[in-house]
């Protein structure tokens, strides 16, 4: 037991440490997948030995719970908001409040950073270990959002290193990047669901879900900038005490930093206006705080906010101006995006000429039209968005959008089905619009499993009409000589490309469902189709009744199948990828019932030198066990390959049957008979 304990702490400061430098340093040691590995290995040690699980583990932070209610809790010291001011006068009138106030005429050194536009809250630290979060509420008493906050990522649930204090608040701000807010409204718009206005209220309403299942899954981001209540000792200055938080695991803005004076803290300011939109996260002004702590100290808050700190914020960014004209964008699923194209104007220091309307509901209850004057706003998306009509400002004779029946790119048929925001191209994988990301989709992990081909790849080989379509990828080895030439890649990185490709073709059924993409679709209806139907074939033939009668396939699902392999071009591109050399092992319907493993629970451990982990669950499905991952006393029989660890020494303590390799391949070889 002791020498477990000794591993699951290893695993879990590797971790920590490489979370550290992942999140806070922007400097990995180590690849995605390695990291992976690690968490795969703690999870798996935790799932045999629950008992050992700790609060501040790193696995604590990917599964959400569900929480029943919010529960008010005081700050132990409140949490104030913060004045504001907007020009360089009120600036130098805020400087020389504070200079007056500690009796100094020579300029102070002010901390500086940047003004988040996200969710302020506050972590309590106990012993470096996390035990409440809450968001600000009235300053006094905010809501316990513990379990949410849990799920970020950037937020440590044990502080590194050493030293901390006893007790300790940290003050930051919850955010979604740009990117993120993004990637959250295309996914949102796609499910028919109405977008977030600007990435506050998309974090704000992704912190307080009652369901922290919900909050793991959004792109929420965290950043540290203060501190509340300490019982302990920390450093005299501001400066120290948040480079002393970066040293414990604690995100810190990296443009943060101190100036000396007004002339400091302007020329910061215009530094960061002038990158504002360069910048990862939406803000919208900077903030000064007077360095030292014990100047914090004497100049004292007012009722509402400190007198030691000031916010100096940005330029409106909403202004009004014309729609020329309203165009069609066809994104990655194939939703059609109205597009309203504008007079150029300038919004918060860019000009802008193109303004997102979502989708043909919005435009619809927003009634933008051709001709009219809107307010547009920046809000932290890739492209602005019309807020509202100046309606009072319409002209005669500006008619409501429509939008198209035909996809503007492939011509396809547009599709809405009743009680959904969205409209599709139908084309889908065939239409050049959606092709990236198919191919993107085709050749990730769980599906095709490409190793190497990741989106800046993919990119280059469509910018380079290397590719134009999925099978595409399979007679690359054909045009050696013009991928050696691309920018960034060399003969080696060539070789083992062309190898990983090769590689692929060895797949299974599911894998291969999944991997086309087909909405809906995840990895495990495409695995109870398989099991259900047994072919590709007989699952390309069935109508839509027929494929309502597979497990965990329901209506949506089995129109989507059975539309996706009407499509002559489907169905063309699935021929072609067989014919290049994609294949997988046939599964046998009958053997799910007659198998000489029916109603078996089995686990896979080790490595098969004869076929994938992936394939071998296949087969032992098709003699109908279920495969599980984790050994319990319901476990029926252990297949262990080379290197077989914990999972062994657990079954055989359990009395669980356990067979080799060569006792597995015996076994599939005599059910084979037997068929």
């Amino acid at each position: 037991m002791e020498e477990i304990q000794a591993t699951l702490q290893r695993l879990r400061d590797e971790i920590r440490h490489h979370n550290y430098l992942y999140y806070v340093k922007d400097a990995p040691e180590i690849t995605d997948a390695e990291y992976d590995q690690l968490f795969r290995q703690l999870q798996a040690l935790e799932q045999e030995h629950p008992h050992l699980v700790t609060l501040d583990s790193p696995t604590r932070q990917v599964a959400g719970e569900v929480a029943k209610e919010f529960v008010p809790v005081a700050h132990l010291r409140p949490m104030q908001s913060l004045d504001n001011v907007f020009d360089e006068g009120e600036l130098r009138e805020f400087d020389r409040r504070v200079r007056e106030g500690l009796g100094v005429s020579e300029d102070l050194p002010y901390w500086v950073e940047p003004k988040m536009d996200g969710l302020a809250v506050n972590l309590t630290y106990r012993q470096g270990i996390l035990v409440q979060a809450a968001t600000r509420g009235d300053g006094k008493t905010g809501e316990k959002v513990t379990a949410n906050v849990r799920t970020i990522q950037m937020v440590p649930l044990r502080l590194l290193g050493e030293g901390w204090p006893t007790v300790l608040e940290v003050r930051g701000e919850v955010y979604i990047s740009r990117q993120g807010f993004h990637d959250l409204n295309e996914w949102m718009v796609d499910r028919g669901k109405p977008p977030f206005a600007n990435p506050r209220n998309a974090a704000a309403g992704s912190l307080r879900q009652l369901n922290s299942a919900i909050t793991a899954e959004r792109p929420l981001a965290f950043c540290c900038h203060g501190v509340g209540h300490v019982e302990g000792e920390l450093p005299a200055s501001q400066s120290e005490i948040l480079e002393l938080f970066g040293q414990w695991g604690l995100p810190v803005s990296k443009e943060a930093g101190v100036r000396v004076g007004v002339a400091g803290c302007l020329a910061y300011y215009e530094d960061l206006m002038a990158r504002r939109d360069a910048l990862p996260y939406e803000l919208d002004g900077v903030v000064y705080k007077v360095n030292q702590l014990a100047w914090q100290e004497r100049l004292g808050s007012t009722s509402h906010a400190p007198r030691w700190a000031i916010a100096h914020k940005f330029p409106a960014q909403e202004v009004v101006t014309k729609v020329v004209a309203v165009d069609v964008q066809v994104g990655r699923t194939g939703a059609l995006t109205p597009v309203a194209r504008l007079l150029p104007v300038n919004v918060g220091g860019v000009v802008v000429t193109n303004a997102t309307l979502h989708n043909a509901q919005e435009i619809s209850r927003k009634d933008v039209r051709v001709g009219d004057r809107v307010v547009v706003r920046r809000a932290g998306d890739v492209i602005p968005e019309v807020v509202r009509v100046v309606l009072e400002e319409r002209e005669e004779g500006n008619q409501p959008f429509v939008m198209p029946c035909q996809c503007p790119v492939c011509g396809a048929a547009v599709e809405q089905p009743e009680g959904e925001a969205v409209a599709r191209c139908s084309g889908g994988m065939t239409c050049p619009a959606q092709q990236k990301e198919a191919m993107r989709h085709f050749a990730s992990r769980g599906a095709m499993d490409v190793d190497g081909l990741g989106d800046k790849l993919m990119a280059l080989l469509l910018e380079n009409k290397l590719v134009e379509e999925i099978p595409d990828l399979y007679e690359l080895h054909q045009k050696r000589q013009a991928l050696i030439q691309l920018e960034r890649l060399g003969e080696k990185s060539v070789e083992n490309l062309l190898a990983a490709i090769e590689t692929s073709k060895k797949t299974t059924l599911p894998r291969f469902l999944f991997a086309l993409g087909i909405r809906e679709v995840g990895v495990t209806v495409a695995e109870h189709l398989a099991n259900h139907f047994g072919t590709l074939e007989a699952i390309m033939a069935a109508d839509e009744e027929r494929l309502r009668a597979a497990p965990e396939v329901g209506e949506v699902v089995a129109r989507r199948v059975a539309g996706f392999f009407r499509d002559e071009k489907h169905r063309a591109m699935v021929a072609r990828l067989q014919e290049l050399g994609v294949n997988w092992p046939i599964i046998e319907v009958k053997a799910k019932a007659e198998g000489r493993l029916a109603g078996k629970t089995v686990v896979l451990t080790g490595t098969l030198s004869q076929m994938t982990r992936e394939e071998a669950a296949a087969r032992l499905k098709a003699m109908g066990a279920k495969v599980t991952d984790a050994v319990s006393r319901k476990t029926d029989l252990l297949i262990a390959g080379e290197k077989a660890g914990s999972k062994l020494e657990k079954a055989k303590s359990l009395g669980v049957e356990v067979m080799d390799e060569e006792g597995f391949l015996a076994l599939l070889a005599d059910s084979d008979v037997e068929k």
